[in-house]
């Protein structure tokens, strides 16, 4: 059973709702094994086409619990290297996901918070929604989420949020590339749900394809070798079972059967 969390099951989709709100969905080892868990599980599972991550309460997430933070204090470097790895896992797993996810950022998106919101393909946070990498302050490093927030934001920007630790606002986080779109606090499931919809008009193997090509052609060079590489993907994809349909659809002037029917 959940203790941290809530998973709510819609038309193939799924909501997964950080359930702390009384430390505003603060990262402790249960909550970052149970997300981890979550994602596989949601990432394997043949009827949910697409994730949304969001926050119960008033906040998306604080970043690190306090107690948390208090037993790395007292834990030896083993120990320490063991929590930074398991939140590394849960970056990764939710990075890698072959389903599409999108981050509902509402209230404190701090630190570990703005890690996962980075990791997930598609940032919509409320006008109201605040930022910040505050580990610095603590005489830490954003270690385990820094390549996807410099994936979000490049190191330029990087450079001065990293080192000055401020509280910055939703419009920023726009303008940097973190967040993709901003709307007001009670806009944003109808928001989400327009993106959900999208989702639904494209096949499932292609995004999880599309979502493989990101990840591995982000920062190559244009040669000789991704031309290859690029002909062959598209080559192979035209080949599945939903390339084929796809293509048969388009020219039968039919919607594709991967497209949900209207009851």
């Amino acid at each position: 059973m959940l203790q941290t969390l809530e998973v709510a099951y819609g038309p193939q989709t799924a909501v997964v709702w950080l359930a702390r709100p009384e430390v505003r969905n603060a990262l402790d080892a249960r909550l970052i094994a149970e997300l981890t868990e979550t994602f596989m599980t949601l990432g394997d599972d043949r009827e949910v086409r697409a994730i949304v991550l969001a926050g119960r309460g008033k906040a998306f997430c604080a970043g690190a619990d306090l107690n948390a933070m208090r037993h790395s204090a007292q834990a030896g470097e083993a120990d320490n290297r063991a929590d930074a790895l398991a939140m590394a896992t849960l970056l990764h797993t939710v990075h890698t996901c072959p389903k599409p996810t999108i981050a509902r950022v509402h209230g404190a998106c701090m630190a570990g918070g703005m890690g996962l919101a980075a990791a997930c393909d598609i940032a919509v946070a409320a006008r109201e929604a605040r930022f910040a990498l505050t580990e610095t302050r603590l005489g830490l490093i954003p270690a385990m989420i820094s390549p996807y927030v410099l994936r979000a934001i490049g190191p330029r920007a990087a450079s001065r949020w990293f080192l000055s630790a401020e509280v910055f606002e939703a419009a920023e986080a726009w303008r940097m590339g973190l967040v993709h779109e901003l709307c007001e606090t009670d806009e944003l499931d109808a928001r989400i749900n327009e993106l959900l919809g999208h989702f639904m008009l494209a096949s499932p193997h292609a995004l999880a394809e599309s979502k493989r090509l990101i990840r591995e052609l982000a920062g190559r060079a244009i040669d000789a070798e991704v031309l290859e590489d690029t002909a062959a993907r598209l080559a192979a994809q035209r080949a599945t079972e939903d390339g084929r349909e796809g293509i048969a659809a388009f020219l039968e002037k039919r919607a594709p059967r991967w497209v949900p029917r209207e009851e």
